[in-house]
């Protein structure tokens, strides 16, 4: 069971995310070549007719396309296109629009439905428009949150930017930054914990996982001059997922120097305040590789660190390098899942090699 399980070809489901942005031209551009179809069916979630109108004005080559009303109908020898969008939708390339939004909507809607069913093994998102697709059916700040409702099953989602060496998961998503201190708490930050080592183990294959917390204030609060979180919230926390939970989490530490000095090589994840705290030193470091990961749930979702890219929508110039590092991450995390959980269910006795690396605070500012 286990070899068949890691060894098949997964059904990689694409939402074609924001139709005038580079989310089509990404996702074509990724899997169009020869390797991507020895590893994967990719299963790309919108019409024909949009992703023909992409195909022309980013001059793409041709290749074959099986089109299909149905998931259940793929063809496992080439990419597949699921025709989901029935409605005439206006392509307006570098310009946000409501049309746009429902297009990205619909192909989300659709994904998540077959990946449910099982007609497809993970998901992998185009980048939305957090502020078109607003509508009766999507109220959320973005993907992370409406995973969560529509295929958490009851479980909490954890955003995690990652890439080869380096895993930054959030403690807050998207929230207004003037929201960030109110909407922290020790149960917040200890729950965050637990489900980024959780992750780390399961979706990562680490054993005894080690996670670097930021401060939320400047110079890590100064002892409570430069504000009280970190005595008051984020130490507790720490301290309470060691004790209740057995997480090895080490800080806080200050966040201004902490990616520049390359700290966060010495730990296998790191948990940050609030979203650009995590996300603009990340994507400083691996802009065209990194993935955005939604761990928690009981499905797999990855999706492209970047966003719509409307300054350079239907030119033919957007990276895919993203976009093929998801699919790449998405396929890892889902076998890695069936590994962990097979082991779990099959314990037997193991040896520990000792990984030369002892459970107490590091001191950052020293040797530096």
């Amino acid at each position: 069971m286990s070899d068949n399980n890691n060894n098949k070809r997964l059904k990689v489901g694409i939402t074609i995310g924001d139709t005038n942005g580079i989310g089509i031209e990404v996702a074509l551009k990724a899997v169009a070549v020869p390797e991507m179809m020895e590893l994967c069916v990719p299963v790309i979630y919108g019409s024909s007719k949009i992703v023909s109108y992409h195909r022309n004005a980013c001059n793409l080559p041709g290749f074959q396309i099986n089109h299909t009303k149905s998931a259940e109908f793929l063809k496992e020898n080439m990419p597949n296109l699921v025709e989901c969008i029935d409605q005439d939708i206006k392509i307006e390339l570098g310009t946000p629009s409501k049309q746009a939004g429902l297009a990205s909507f619909i192909a989300l809607e659709a994904a998540v439905r077959d990946l449910k069913l099982g007609l497809i093994d993970v998901l992998v998102t185009a980048p939305i428009n957090k502020d078109n697709i607003q509508s009766e059916q999507f109220k959320f700040p973005g993907h992370t949150e409406y995973l969560e409702s529509a295929a958490g099953e009851g479980n909490k989602a954890l955003m995690i930017l990652c890439t080869s060496g380096l895993r930054v998961a959030l403690a807050t998503a998207h929230v207004p930054l003037s929201q960030v201190s109110n909407a922290l708490s020790i149960e917040n930050i200890r729950e965050k914990l637990r489900l980024f080592n959780e992750s780390l183990k399961r979706d990562f294959n680490i054993d005894g996982p080690r996670i670097a917390v930021l401060s939320l204030n400047p110079h890590a609060g100064e002892n409570g001059m430069l504000g009280t979180e970190e005595c008051d919230i984020i130490l507790p926390a720490i301290q309470q997922a060691l004790d209740e939970d057995g997480v090895q989490s080490f800080g806080p530490y200050a966040a201004d120097g902490f990616f520049g000095a390359r700290h966060y090589r010495r730990f296998d994840g790191v948990l940050a305040m609030y979203h650009d705290q995590g996300l603009a030193p990340f994507k400083t470091i691996a802009m065209d590789e990194g993935v955005n990961f939604t761990a928690g749930l009981p499905i797999v979702r990855t999706s492209p660190d970047h966003g719509t890219g409307y300054d350079i929508a239907g030119q033919g110039v957007a990276n895919e390098s993203s976009m093929r590092h998801a699919i790449y991450t998405a396929i890892d995390v889902y076998r890695n899942r069936i590994r962990y959980d097979e082991a779990k269910q099959n314990p037997l006795p193991k040896l520990f090699q000792d990984r030369g690396r002892d459970n107490v605070k590091l001191d950052l500012t020293k040797g530096e």
